[in-house]
């Protein structure tokens, strides 16, 4: 198999932009934006951070955040891969979202509406790149997908023989079908794209990561269009599983959701390399260092390949991880606190950190201001800008911060955070015969990945984002870190209680805090789209 680059051409040429772009125009004074989104990060895989320090290989990141502004104050809206990613592309609250398998959710459970791996964009979804490229902006996106919705995709069986020349064309077409998509959400560029994490993604024979390969896509659309403004979004595929280093640091270099190349690419340092900078810098060579290590290297040459081009200086990147893992698929403070780190020559007025309170769903504004543009003449906009925030300017953005995930929702406001949880009528009345089917097809889909199952007790209680008895393989850690996890009120004090141990909802003490918090969130939750138990009027529609 030849390299990908010809999928990069088919992109362009559906745009008019192949030919006419290469040619460099003068350089703007706009800053070149770049946004990495990375994938089940940890907080112990950042240095900069108190639970990493010293525990990662990562020179170029700890350079980006040693320089830049750590934004301690972090946050996500919806603490699992689709969802979050459709709000930093948005703006909006994933509960906007539209797509037929949102609304399909809805029909089912009309009195709540689940919130999660779910919320896809369409065509006619207003995005980021779509207003950037009002602004001048050349728009590209390279790596893992998980947000733009593409139907046209046949899905490859996992035990598919990536050397059937058959399976090799169906590969080659969903790559083509999803370029074609995300031209439709605003990208002038896109190529190298995974539709999925690599176990969802086709045959198992190609289930690895190859950072190498969503690299090349990224330095081809810096070369392309150096001269111009430009927003690339690089979507990481790691530290998500796999994680084991045969399948992701250590994985034949070879192995693309495309199929096999006739060489490995060699844009990265080789594992040999990683293994032996791992070695000298006195830590072990495991799943975890060696992806981190191989992260850094994807950054550093993005780093490289800006400074060749004599763009860097006029670069402003955001590094960011598409949720809290600590508790992935709740909205405990472990999923929903999420440090970012922003970048730029010479820094921010604001210091090396800030801790106002922000969420992913202010992204698109603080971007579209940086470009140029008035977030606040743009109406569906649920976030808002934190570039003053960055300036000096300000030290707070939001009166609160909202949350939503699976069959949850969540306020902030200051050190105060209350959680309700509430299932669909329908769920609570299905029968253990029913409960013991979907648990059944669950074990038999993990089983099918080598994967652990968790349970064979179809009654066990729900998770918050899944109803799979016992929960998912996202949240299931979650069930022993928090006593409270299944009931229906929360309330906590942050100051006091960092880790959401102790449940104050049930204290009289608090009966008017409480009351205070389900205020605001009924206020909130009836200015968006769909239905969460009483908190909605039984008379408002869809």
């Amino acid at each position: 198999m030849k390299r990908h680059l010809s999928y990069c051409n088919i992109a362009l040429a559906g745009l008019g932009l192949a030919n006419s772009t290469m040619q460099a125009s003068p350089v703007s004074r706009k800053p070149n934006i770049i946004f990495i989104i990375t994938d089940d990060m940890q907080k112990y895989m950042c240095n900069f951070l108190p639970e990493g320090k010293g525990k990662n290989l990562t020179p170029n990141l700890d350079r980006l955040a040693a320089e830049g502004t750590v934004m301690l104050g972090q946050h996500v809206s919806s603490t699992v891969c689709t969802p979050s990613r459709f709000s930093c592309l948005t703006g909006m609250y994933a509960s906007r979202a539209r797509n037929s398998m949102f609304l399909r959710g809805q029909k089912r459970f009309p009195d709540v509406t689940m919130i999660g791996w779910n919320s896809f964009i369409l065509p006619q979804t207003p995005t980021l790149p779509k207003l950037l490229r009002k602004l001048g902006y050349v728009t590209g996106a390279v790596g893992k997908n998980h947000v733009i919705e593409c139907p046209q995709i046949r899905k490859v069986p996992y035990t598919a023989d990536p050397r059937d020349p058959k399976v090799v064309a169906t590969l080659k077409k969903n790559q083509e079908m999803l370029i074609q998509a995300y031209q439709q959400a605003g990208f002038d560029y896109a190529s190298h794209l995974y539709d999925h994490n690599p176990d969802n993604n086709g045959p198992r024979a190609l289930a690895v990561h190859n950072m190498d390969w969503i690299m090349e896509g990224a330095c081809e659309f810096i070369e392309r269009y150096a001269g111009r403004p430009f927003f690339l979004y690089l979507a990481t595929t790691i530290p998500h599983g796999p994680m084991e280093p045969k399948r992701s640091w250590k994985a034949d270099r070879r192995l693309t959701p495309v199929g096999i190349l006739d060489s490995p690419l060699t844009l990265l340092p080789s594992a040999e390399s990683i293994e032996e900078r791992l070695r000298q810098a006195g830590l072990p060579a495991d799943r975890n260092t060696g992806n981190m290590l191989w992260l850094d290297d994807a950054l550093g040459l993005l780093l490289k390949r800006l400074r060749e081009r004599k763009v860097l200086d006029n670069t402003i990147i955001f590094f960011f991880n598409d949720h809290g893992q600590l508790a992935k698929g709740t909205i405990y403070q472990g999923g929903t606190s999420d440090p970012s780190v922003v970048w730029r020559k010479g820094g921010f007025p604001c210091g090396h950190t800030s801790r106002a309170l922000v969420s992913n769903i202010d992204f698109a504004p603080t971007i579209l201001e940086i470009a140029g543009g008035d977030p606040d003449k743009v109406s569906h906009f649920d976030g808002k800008s934190f570039w003053p925030v960055l300036l000096g300017k300000k030290q707070k953005v939001h009166d609160y911060l909202y949350f939503e995930i699976g069959f949850t929702r969540g306020i902030r406001v200051g050190d105060w955070k209350y959680l309700a949880l509430r299932y669909p009528q329908k769920a609570m009345q299905m029968s253990l015969t029913q409960r013991k089917r979907v648990l059944d097809n669950f074990n038999r889909r993990m089983k099918l990945h080598g994967k652990r199952t968790f349970t064979e007790d179809p009654s066990r209680p729900f998770s918050h984002v899944s109803l799979i008895p016992g929960g998912g393989g996202a949240e299931h850690a979650s069930y022993e870190k928090y006593p409270a996890y299944h009931e229906a009120d929360q309330l906590y004090n942050l100051a006091q209680d960092p880790n959401e141990q102790h449940n104050l909802a049930r204290d009289p003490n608090y009966a008017g805090k409480l009351k205070e918090m389900q205020r605001i969130l009924r206020s909130v939750l009836r200015q968006l789209p769909g239905n969460f138990a009483e908190f909605t009027a039984p008379s408002r529609g869809q």
